[in-house]
């Protein structure tokens, strides 16, 4: 079984080492948008989940480590030749908390993957097109606590949420044997949390939106399809 977590820790690791080498190669131009095309595409370690036997080597040693080295990407880190260099990109602390949210996740979740999952689209495809998008095309902008949102940014963080958990029950629940798992009740819920996540997104400042939504729409999923549904 031991086996399964070291496979598990090599390929998140080869992965996301991939990740940044492609978006600082290919986007080295555009430093923002490599920064966003990054937090979009480090979520897809949601579909490496079911490899891990142990709980502890995914929350610590797969997840962990990450917050030591965004910590070193971020504007705070003690390295002074790279200090400043992805802050101007827009990394800031929001990886670092992203890290923060997956081993936490991780590790209380560990036994019902999905809801993992669901925590990681969130705050990757969900406030990563919400970010891309809103910057490209939020012509429209409101400002509640202190930090500039635009309501398309805000319609994509709905959209891609609500289709990320779709895509995230169907991988872990519905392709894994389960019974169809979604009715018109369910599919309201899921755009109501979606819709939940979205207004987080909007009134929460500072990159802290990689901590607030995802433990939010967790909670709501957890309370009615645990408790609730199934």
């Amino acid at each position: 079984m031991f086996q399964n977590d070291i496979l598990g820790v090599i390929v998140v690791y080869v992965y996301v080492a991939i990740l940044l080498i492609v978006t600082e190669k290919v986007l080295v131009n555009h430093p923002k948008t490599s920064r966003k095309v990054l937090h979009i595409l480090v979520g897809n370690v949601a579909f490496l989940l079911p490899i891990f036997i142990t709980r502890e080597i995914m929350a610590f040693v797969a997840a962990g480590p990450f917050i030591f080295f965004t910590f070193l990407m971020s504007p705070y880190t003690p390295i002074k030749a790279i200090k400043g260099k992805t802050s101007s990109a827009g990394h800031s602390m929001g990886l670092v908390y992203y890290s923060i949210t997956w081993m936490i996740l991780a590790y209380l979740f560990f036994d019902h993957l999905v809801v993992i999952a669901i925590g990681i689209f969130a705050m990757s495809y969900g406030d990563g097109f919400a970010s891309l998008i809103g910057t490209k095309y939020g012509k429209h902008k409101y400002n509640v606590v202190g930090d500039e949102k635009s309501f398309i940014g805000t319609a994509a963080m709905f959209f891609f949420t609500f289709v990320t958990m779709i895509v995230a029950i169907f991988f872990f629940k519905y392709a894994q044997g389960y019974s169809f798992p979604f009715s018109l009740a369910s599919i309201a819920l899921l755009a109501l949390f979606a819709a939940v996540g979205a207004i987080v997104e909007g009134l929460t400042p500072k990159g802290l939106d990689n901590l607030t939504v995802p433990f939010v729409i967790t909670a709501f999923y957890w309370y009615a399809f645990i408790y609730i549904i199934e």
